[in-house]
C-alpha cells in the first residue's frame, strides 16, 4: 500500500510538475515606465509590466488591469476606477489607460493578471499605485509666486548674453539672494494622506517639520522658464504631525539667474527665486484641506551668500538659524514673503528621474601645495560637489576649489577657461561642521582647499577631519553591464560610463565644466549607447518637451535646448544637431515601444522638416558643424549634414505612417529617395567606389544609413576597409558626428576585426590613448585636450553590447520584441558577457571560446523571441541545454537558429 501511493505520487509530480514549473508571474508592474510614479497626468497614463517563467518559449495571450480609489478595495476586488476584464492580446508595454476622467492630485492604485499562451492564468501582481498631479491653473488652489524681492521685468536679461556682459553696462546685475520661506499650519485631525506640489526658481530644498523633503539636487529640472516650468509631487504623509507642523524652503538660482561675478557661460536672468506651492491635506473623515504660497509666508535671507550654477557657492554658518524649519520657530524679525511677478511658463509635472548625489568618492592622496593650502587627488573625474566636515572657529574661512587638473606645482589647474569656480565656507565655530553646496557643481577629480592646518604651528586654522565628493546624476536606473576579457575594453567601458553619467542631468550635458548646456548632438549621436547602460525614456520625453519650447517661428530647433543663450552660425543651426527633433522620437518608437510621443511631437517634427527643406539646395545641405573634432578636418561639411538630413526625413515618413498619414508618409518617403538621389551625385565617385575624400566618415555614413546603392555597397565597403588599413594604418579619425557609423558598419558588416584592431591600442589618438595619458572619463577630443569629462565620443559602447555581447534586436523589430543576439568572439578575445533591461525584462548573454569549442549562455525575456548567429561550421554541432540541434541553418561560418524566451546554455563544437 506504502509503495503504491508513492508510485501515485511520482506519477502526480510529473503531471503537474512541469505546469507548476513554468507558472508565468508578474514580477514588475510599472506606469509611465516607472515604479509608483507621482504627478501622472492622464494623457500621458499607460502601463507596462515584465513576466518571469521558468518554461521555455513562453509567451502572454491574455491581461487584464484594475485600478480602485484604495488598496483596500483594490484587495478586495472592488475596482471602482477602471477594470480592463480579459483583453486577448500579447501587448505588455504601452499600454493605454481608457477608463473614466481620473481626479488631479489623487492616489490610486492598480495591479495586473495575465494568461500564457495555454490560457494558464497568472497571480494577481502586487498592488502598485500611481499619483496624479495638478491638471489645470484652478487646481493649484489660488497658490501664488511669492520669494524674499521681485525683480520687474525691466531687469529680465532673456536670452542670456554669451559669457559677460560689458563693463558699464546697465543691465549688469548682482547676485540674487538665496533666501528661505517658511510656514506654520495646524492638523486639527487625523491624517490619511497629504500631497504637496511644489516648484522653486530655479531650484529649491524642502522640508517640513526640520526633515528634508525628498533626496533630490538641483530640483526641478532646467527648461525654457518662459515656456514651461516643472514642479514636483511628494508624499509628506509620514512628514507630518498632529497639531502644529511648519514647513521651510531653500532657493537658489541655477539657471533662472546667473550673474557675471565668477566664471559663465552666460550672463542673464529670468528673475530672482521664487516659490510656488500647494500642500493637500486629506483627513481620514474625507474632508481636506489646502495650505498654499502666499503673503502669509515669511521670509528671510538665508546662510548662502553667493550662488551660480557656473561659478560655484559661498556659505556663512554665522547667519544660520536653527529651527528654522520647525514649527516655534520666533519668525519676528523675517518680513513677509512678498508676491512676485509670474512667471509666464506653464506649470508641469517633472515627469524624469530626479538629479541625485548618488556616489561617494573618498581621497586616494593629499598633497600640501603651499601655506595652509591642501590639494585632494580623489582619482576620478565626475560631475559632483565636495562635502567638507571641519572644526574650527567662528568667522574662519576656507576656500574650495574643485578642477580636472593640475598644475606643474600641484595646484589645481581649472583650465579650458572655465575659471573662477570655487566654494567658500565660513565655520560658526560649533564644534565639528559639516557642509556642501545645493545649488552648483563642477567636474572634479582635484579639490584644493585653502585657509586649513597643514602643519603643527598653523594650531589656529581649521582642521579638515574629512571630505569627500559627492557625485550627482539623473536618478535612471542602470539598464547594462558589460566585460570582457580585454582588460584595455573594460577599461574603455569605464571611461565612457563615467562620462555617460556625469552628463545625465535633468537633461544631457556636453560637459559639468565649461557649458552644461544640453547640446543636441550628444543626444543625438550617443542615444543608443546611453540607452544600453541607463533608462532614458523618461528623460527623452523632457528633451523633446524642452526642444519644444525651444523651436524657433520659421521652424529652426536650435542646436541648444533650453536656448539660454542664442548664439550664432552654425552654432545655431546644424543639421546634425538639429535634426534631434525628429530622431529622439524615433528612437523612443524603437527602443520602448512609445508611439503616443509621435502624435504629440508632429507638427514640431514637420516644422523642422520644412526648414530643412527651405535651407536646402538641390536637396543638399551644406553648412553645420559638419564632423565636430575629427581628426584633420577630412570630411566635406556637407556630408554629415545631408547625411543626417536623409536619415531624419526617412525616420519621418516612417513616422508619418505609423499614425495614420499616408499622404504624408508618402511625400517625406519621395523626399527621402530625392536627398539620396542628390547625395550621392554630389559625393559619390561611382569609378572609384568613394565618397568625398573618402574619409571614415565620409565613407561610413552613407553605409550605415542607407545612401549607398545596394550595387555598389560590397565594394564601397571594402574600400573604408582598405583606406582604414593601408592610409589611416588602422587609426582613428571619425569625430562626433562619424564615430559612431564608422562603429557601425565595421561591426554590423562583417568587420570587427578592423574595429578592434583600431580599439586595441593606445600608441594613437582614440580610447586607449586618452588611458593612457591618465584620463578617468571620456575627454571631449581624441587628443585629450579641452574638457576632461565629455560622453560625445561615447560611440564604442554600441559594439561592446550589440557587437561584442551580442545583444541587439532584430530589423523591423520594437522595443527589443525580437532579439538579434549575434556574439563576435573577436581578436584575442575568450570570454564576454552583456546584460540590458529591455522594456520586456533583462536580456543577458554571456559566452566563453576555448579552442575549438564556443560556449553561449543567453536568457531571453518572456513575451519575446530570438535570431540566434552562432560562429560554426557545416561539420560544427550544436548542442541546447545538452541536447542536440537539428533545426538551424548555415550561412557561411555562421548557424542561426530560432529561440523562443528561457535560459538556454548553446555549445558548438
Amino acid at each position: 500500500m506504502k509503495s503504491r501511493k508513492i508510485t501515485l505520487l511520482i506519477v502526480l509530480l510529473l503531471i503537474i510538475g512541469p505546469a507548476v514549473k513554468a507558472q508565468l508571474r508578474v514580477v514588475a508592474a510599472l506606469c509611465d515606465n516607472r515604479t509608483n510614479p507621482v504627478g501622472i497626468h492622464p494623457s500621458d497614463l499607460f502601463f507596462s509590466w515584465e513576466m518571469q517563467s521558468s518554461g521555455e518559449a513562453v509567451t502572454q495571450s491574455a491581461y487584464q488591469v484594475v485600478i480602485a480609489t484604495s488598496k483596500a478595495k483594490l484587495t478586495a476586488g472592488q475596482f471602482d476606477v477602471f477594470n480592463t476584464d480579459v483583453v486577448n492580446s500579447d501587448r505588455s508595454i504601452q499600454v493605454p489607460y481608457l477608463g473614466k476622467a481620473l481626479q488631479s492630485a489623487q492616489t490610486y492604485f492598480w495591479k495586473v493578471r495575465v494568461w500564457d499562451m495555454d490560457k494558464k492564468t497568472s497571480a494577481w501582481s502586487s498592488p502598485q499605485q500611481f499619483t496624479t498631479g495638478i491638471f489645470t491653473p484652478a487646481d493649484w488652489k489660488n497658490a501664488r509666486w511669492i520669494g524674499y524681492e521681485d525683480l520687474p521685468d525691466s531687469g529680465r536679461v532673456v536670452p542670456f548674453v554669451h559669457l559677460q556682459l560689458k563693463p558699464g553696462d546697465p543691465r549688469i546685475f548682482k547676485n540674487a539672494r538665496s533666501p528661505l520661506l517658511r510656514k506654520e499650519f495646524t492638523t486639527a485631525k487625523k491624517v490619511a494622506k497629504a500631497l504637496l506640489f511644489i516648484s522653486g526658481l530655479g531650484h529649491y530644498e524642502a522640508s517640513i517639520n526640520g526633515q528634508r523633503i525628498g533626496d533630490a539636487f538641483l530640483s526641478p529640472g532646467w527648461t525654457s522658464y518662459d515656456k514651461t516650468i516643472l514642479y514636483n509631487t511628494y508624499d509628506v504623509t509620514g512628514q507630518l504631525r498632529p497639531g502644529s507642523n511648519a514647513i521651510g524652503v531653500l532657493l537658489g538660482n541655477g539657471f533662472y539667474s546667473i550673474s557675471q561675478e565668477r566664471y559663465v557661460k552666460g550672463t542673464g536672468t529670468f528673475g530672482n527665486p521664487k516659490l510656488i506651492a500647494l500642500l493637500k491635506i486629506t483627513y481620514t473623515d474625507g474632508s481636506t484641506d489646502h495650505l498654499i504660497s502666499d503673503q502669509s509666508w515669511k521670509a528671510s535671507p538665508s546662510p548662502i551668500t553667493f550662488n551660480t550654477i557656473y561659478g560655484g557657492e559661498d556659505y556663512d554658518a554665522r547667519q544660520e538659524q536653527k529651527g528654522w524649519n520647525t514649527a516655534g520657530f520666533a519668525d519676528k524679525t523675517w518680513k513677509d514673503a512678498v508676491l512676485v511677478t509670474t512667471p509666464t511658463g506653464k506649470l508641469l509635472p517633472e515627469i524624469d528621474y530626479p538629479v541625485r548625489l548618488l556616489d561617494s568618492l573618498t581621497a586616494r592622496k593629499m598633497t600640501v601645495v603651499g601655506p595652509n593650502t591642501v590639494v585632494y587627488d580623489f582619482g576620478q573625474n565626475c560631475s559632483g560637489i565636495p562635502r567638507i566636515h571641519v572644526k574650527g572657529k567662528a568667522g574662519q574661512t576656507l576656500k574650495i576649489t574643485p578642477a580636472e587638473l593640475l598644475h606643474a606645482d600641484g595646484t589645481v589647474n581649472q583650465a579650458d577657461g572655465v575659471t573662477p569656480h570655487s566654494y567658500a565656507y565660513t565655520l560658526n565655530g560649533d564644534g565639528e561642521e559639516t557642509w556642501q553646496p545645493r545649488f552648483s557643481y563642477f567636474a572634479v577629480r582635484y579639490v584644493q582647499v585653502e585657509g586649513v592646518r597643514v602643519k603643527g604651528e598653523d594650531a589656529d586654522l581649521p582642521v579638515v577631519t574629512e571630505l569627500k565628493i559627492l557625485h550627482n546624476r539623473n536618478a535612471a536606473p542602470s539598464t547594462g553591464t558589460f566585460a570582457c576579457s580585454n582588460a584595455l575594453f573594460n577599461r574603455i567601458y569605464t571611461l565612457t560610463d563615467w562620462a555617460i553619467k556625469s552628463n545625465l542631468q535633468s537633461y544631457i550635458t556636453d560637459n559639468p565644466q565649461r557649458e552644461k548646456l544640453s547640446w543636441q548632438g550628444e543626444q543625438n549621436f550617443m542615444r543608443t549607447a546611453i540607452n544600453y547602460t541607463y533608462n532614458v525614456y523618461s528623460l527623452y520625453r523632457s528633451l523633446i518637451q524642452n526642444m519644444a519650447d525651444a523651436q524657433h517661428e520659421n521652424g529652426l530647433v536650435p542646436d541648444i535646448a533650453p536656448e539660454y543663450i542664442k548664439f550664432e552660425g552654425p552654432f545655431v543651426d546644424s543639421p546634425e544637431w538639429g535634426t534631434t527633433a525628429i530622431l529622439d522620437s524615433w528612437f523612443l518608437v524603437q527602443f520602448y515601444g512609445d508611439t503616443s510621443v509621435v502624435r504629440k511631437t508632429y507638427r514640431m517634427m514637420t516644422r523642422y522638416a520644412d526648414f530643412l527643406e527651405s535651407r536646402a539646395t538641390d536637396n543638399l545641405l551644406l553648412y553645420g558643424l559638419g564632423d565636430w573634432l575629427d581628426i584633420g578636418k577630412v570630411t566635406p561639411i556637407g556630408v554629415t549634414a545631408t547625411a543626417y538630413y536623409y536619415h531624419s526625413i526617412s525616420a519621418l515618413s516612417a513616422m508619418a505612417a505609423l499614425i495614420g498619414k499616408p499622404d504624408d508618409a508618402a511625400r517625406y518617403r519621395k523626399l527621402a529617395e530625392m536627398i539620396k538621389t542628390a547625395f550621392n551625385t554630389k559625393f559619390f565617385n561611382p569609378e572609384k567606389k568613394l565618397y568625398a575624400t573618402g574619409s571614415q566618415t565620409a565613407m561610413a555614413m552613407p553605409i550605415s544609413l542607407g545612401l549607398v546603392e545596394e550595387k555598389y555597397k560590397k565594394q564601397v565597403l571594402h574600400n573604408l576597409v582598405t583606406n582604414i588599413q593601408s592610409i589611416d594604418a588602422n587609426r582613428l579619425t571619425a569625430g562626433d558626428v562619424g564615430n559612431r557609423y564608422l562603429i557601425k558598419a565595421l561591426y554590423e558588416n562583417n568587420h570587427p576585426e578592423t574595429l578592434f584592431t583600431m580599439t586595441n591600442r593606445d600608441d594613437v589618438p582614440g580610447y586607449g590613448y586618452l588611458l593612457k595619458h591618465g584620463a578617468t572619463a571620456l575627454v571631449e577630443t581624441w587628443d585629450g585636450k579641452s574638457s576632461q569629462n565629455q560622453l560625445a565620443m561615447g560611440h564604442i559602447l554600441e559594439w561592446f553590447y550589440a557587437g561584442i555581447a551580442g545583444i541587439a534586436q532584430a530589423e523591423n523589430s520594437v522595443a527589443f520584441k525580437h532579439l538579434k543576439l549575434r556574439p563576435q568572439p573577436v581578436g584575442d578575445l575568450t570570454w564576454a558577457k552583456g546584460s540590458f533591461h529591455s522594456p520586456y525584462g533583462w536580456i543577458k548573454s554571456g559566452w566563453t571560446k576555448t579552442g575549438n569549442r564556443f560556449s553561449y549562455q543567453v536568457e531571453i525575456p518572456v513575451n519575446t523571441v530570438a535570431t540566434v548567429y552562432l560562429p560554426a561550421k557545416g561539420y560544427s554541432k550544436i548542442y541546447k541545454n545538452g541536447k542536440t540541434v537539428r533545426d538551424y541553418t548555415i550561412e557561411g561560418d555562421t548557424a542561426r537558429l530560432e529561440l523562443g524566451s528561457g535560459k538556454f546554455v548553446l555549445n558548438v563544437e
